[in-house]
């Protein structure tokens, strides 16, 4: 019996979870002998291709792509740059699924994009999972009545959305965080005892986003605030972290070759985890920020004028960051936009970095709060979801 899945991801970390994700299905079925579990004995041996939107992670996990958005990756106000390039894909995805057999969508992330390729699935009758839930709860909550008629599944990846959704119509399930599918640890263990910390030379990760509109805004930013800090604590040292090499390219000229910043690809986590404080673009690598029992500050830019006449009377929660709405409180402090004054932001930073007790308080508090989201593997539950879509 064999299955074609169309998936589609769009940015860095949409395509590592869905090429986690096609791992996982193959390992189940090669544990189930090409049977999911709960197949009745003498059942059709399942095999699945999977083809679709994404990046070279993907297509080395599995996935035949039809072309790679990945690599041009961009935040809403980037988008308008490149619509035609991304009207292109949505006729080319329509093209594909009205022109192939397939059994079953999957789209990841970017919900101004995929729900174009979620419509048109379900004009043609396919199963449509969407893995990571939009986050309606936050803004444009009107959107749940298009969501409800182009997803059959839901994967929800926050503790309290499988209830937002549910009570609102959606078949959506919590399936864990798959930031923390590479975990090998309890994040209890990364709470921090700064036993041997010195406020005058505070280790402190930069991690400036993957998406170019991001970096471009954020990163200028921060190397403000590392010179501000460096003149208060002469003996800081910084770690920044690039998504991929190019990037890496891009915020080594901007530095300058600052002599007290060292450069690493990915290794978000393991970067917060080795730091005393970071700096950190608003958005999942809060998360991981978080994991690693690292105190935080949230960075954020916006286009002033769209903020105030658009954004800020869109959004429905009290706070942005995700570790603050997570906790109901201000756990870190979120800078979201911060526009151009970045003296306030140093002066904040430095502030904390001087407080070892808040500090220890603020490592402990950040695991807890993201200890329910790493209890089991995304990939794996999300997996045993797209599995059983498939036996319907």
């Amino acid at each position: 019996m064999h299955k074609r899945i169309f998936i589609s991801a769009c940015e860095h970390s949409a395509e590592q979870h869905c090429a986690n994700l096609i791992r996982a299905t193959y390992e189940q079925l090669d544990a189930g002998k090409g049977q999911p579990d709960g197949c009745p004995s003498g059942t059709d041996t399942l095999t699945l291709e999977w083809v679709g939107l994404g990046g070279d992670k993907m297509a080395q996990a599995g996935c035949t792509l039809l072309a790679n958005p990945v690599q041009n990756a961009a935040m809403i106000y980037n988008v308008l740059k490149q619509l035609g390039y991304y009207r292109t894909l949505i006729r080319q995805a329509k093209a594909y699924l009205a022109e192939n057999p397939v059994d079953l969508v999957v789209v990841c992330d970017s919900p101004a994009f995929n729900f174009h390729i979620a419509k048109a699935a379900r004009r043609l009758n396919i199963p449509v999972l969407f893995y990571i839930a939009p986050q309606l709860w936050a803004w444009a909550p009107w959107r749940i009545y298009k969501l409800r008629r182009c997803c059959t599944k839901l994967a929800c990846i926050l503790p309290f959305e499988q209830e937002w959704f549910r009570t609102r119509g959606v078949d959506a399930t919590y399936v864990c965080n798959p930031l923390f599918d590479a975990l090998n640890e309890p994040v209890e263990r990364n709470i921090k005892t700064y036993a041997e910390y010195q406020s005058s030379a505070p280790h402190i990760a930069l991690l400036p986003g993957s998406r170019d509109a991001e970096i471009k805004t954020l990163w200028p930013a921060m190397l403000h605030i590392a010179e501000w800090i460096k003149k208060r604590h002469p003996q800081a040292t910084f770690t920044a972290c690039a998504a991929d090499g190019e990037k890496l390219k891009t915020l080594q000229s901007a530095a300058n070759d600052n002599p007290d910043i060292v450069y690493q690809i990915g290794q978000v986590y393991e970067t917060a985890k080795a730091c005393d404080f970071t700096l950190v673009a608003s958005g999942s690598a809060t998360l991981q920020v978080a994991a690693a029992g690292c105190p935080m500050i949230v960075l954020y830019q916006s286009n002033k004028w769209l903020w105030h006449a658009v954004g800020r009377w869109l959004i429905r929660t009290r706070y942005l960051s995700l570790v603050n709405i997570l906790a109901g409180k201000e756990r870190v402090p979120e800078y979201m936009p911060y526009f151009d004054a970045v003296e306030p932001i140093a002066e904040q930073c430095s502030r904390l970095l001087s407080n070892v007790d808040h500090l220890k308080q603020t490592s402990l508090a950040l695991t807890e709060l993201v200890k329910p989201m790493a209890a089991a593997k995304a990939r794996d539950n999300t997996a045993r979801i797209v599995l059983e879509m498939l036996q319907r």
